[in-house]
């Protein structure tokens, strides 16, 4: 846990990177230095993340994700495009005023 503290101007501080579910119960979680940027957390606390079903294995990803802006990350988008994850993340002002090109992968044009 010590690893876990960094140093501001407030003192020493630490950040808790948090998945849960609809029902705000706890899938997995990340704590952090104060100072270390949020985004660099989102895959490894998605890839953490188990959800159980009735029977069989649990299933290793969700049906969508709903973020702060600060997850808002190109490499974020990516990835959640990449294993077909709803994304629910509002964008900041400058990727909206820099926009790429988002389609699924393997898909020669925009059409279905």
């Amino acid at each position: 846990m010590a690893a876990a503290l960094g140093r501001s101007r407030g003192g020493l501080t630490s950040k808790v990177h948090l998945a849960s579910d609809r029902r705000c119960s706890p899938l997995a979680f990340e704590v952090t230095e104060g100072q270390a940027a949020d985004s660099p957390q989102f895959i490894p606390i998605l890839e953490k993340v188990r959800i159980r079903g009735p029977v069989g294995r649990p299933r290793t990803w969700p049906e969508a994700v709903s973020a702060d802006k600060a997850y808002s990350s190109r490499a974020n988008r990516a990835y959640l495009l990449m294993r077909r994850i709803k994304a629910v993340i509002p964008e900041k002002a400058d990727q909206a005023a820099n926009p790429q090109e988002t389609r699924e992968p393997g898909r020669a044009s925009g059409l279905p």
